[in-house]
């Protein structure tokens, strides 16, 4: 893969490379730089604007593209702004100046986790706009703060805001890991760590006998949420259609880490962790973290191809 001179060098990448020098970096981001850019943005492409601040400092940012049937639930586009710290010695370039190599690889801290999937969706949007489509269901692209932390002052409040039920949300897509293979990875579900300290009494119990009462037996279980990634599930049906008519090979998996949406399942929103990265080296939170342009641009393409798609599933019974 070979880069274009700095003079031709894709929009897209352009956008993605301002986006990746705003530093969002943990533990003092700058979130109102980023909360800057996306209204800047926004207002480039004709989108609603809106600021959710839902904790002193920390706001969410919603730019919507409504659709033309209201009454349909709407596509909730979501990625984090923030990004883990890091330790430049060990960085051949600086994290945050995106620098770009001979051969079009974008260093930078946020390549792979999350930046890149923040601009893939804005451009997927920018280039269907220009082409004058518009669909039945309404896209919501949010921007939240504190992802990496935890999300505790960002998607974890925001679901619980009047601001997050309006938005009517019926299907999400958030991140997703690279995969260094020629298939995509999807995440479905996500890990439930759960870190509690409990004292259970009861009878001793007896591997060789069946004894009521036990301690064991009284202890609780997660019932981690999951979104069905087959044809009864309609926004998996679409999703997966659009891939196969692209011939991308899906790998669906339990993503290994919590992302938020394992906020917005709890609130009963299907969501699928997709960020798409095939070819390339695992790096979030790594030195070096990059991205080869063409990977990004064509990540651009398949957002292009998935928005149609789930932005026109017909109506479901959950829309009313």
């Amino acid at each position: 893969m070979t880069s274009k001179g700095p003079e031709e060098e894709h929009p897209s990448v352009t956008l993605f490379r301002q986006y990746l020098r705003i530093r969002t970096v943990q533990p003092k981001p700058d979130y109102g730089a980023a909360v800057a850019f996306f209204e800047e943005t926004a207002r480039q492409l004709g989108l609603g604007c809106q600021k959710v601040e839902v904790a002193p400092g920390y706001v969410v940012t919603v730019l919507t593209w409504p659709g033309t049937n209201p009454t349909l639930s709407s596509i909730l586009l979501n990625s984090h702004t923030d990004v883990v710290p890091v330790f430049k010695e060990h960085w051949s370039h600086d994290p945050f100046e995106a620098f770009k190599d001979s051969e079009g690889y974008i260093y930078a801290r946020g390549a792979q986790d999350m930046k890149c999937v923040s601009i893939q969706y804005l451009e997927a949007v920018r280039r269907l706009k220009v082409e004058g489509h518009r669909f039945p269901r309404t896209i919501h692209m949010t921007f939240v703060p504190d992802e990496e932390v935890g999300g505790h002052q960002g998607m974890e409040l925001f679901v619980q805001r009047p601001e997050f039920h309006a938005l009517r949300a019926g299907f999400a897509l958030d991140e997703g890991i690279a995969n260094p293979t020629d298939a995509f990875t999807v995440f479905y579900s996500e890990r439930s760590p759960w870190w509690v300290r409990v004292t259970s009494t009861g009878r001793p119990g007896h591997a060789s006998r069946f004894m009521e009462d036990t301690a064991a037996e009284k202890l609780k279980w997660m019932h981690p949420q999951v979104t069905p990634t087959d044809d009864s599930n309609p926004w998996w049906a679409a999703f997966s259609r659009v891939c196969k008519d692209m011939n991308l090979t899906l790998e669906p998996e339990i993503m290994p880490a919590a992302t938020d949406n394992r906020y917005i399942r709890a609130v009963g929103v299907p969501a699928l962790g997709f960020s798409p990265m095939n070819r390339t080296p695992v790096l979030l939170h790594d030195h070096d973290e990059r991205l080869h342009e063409a990977v990004f641009l064509r990540g651009v393409d398949i957002y292009t191809r998935l928005l149609p798609a789930l932005a026109s599933v017909p109506a479901l019974p959950s829309d009313s």
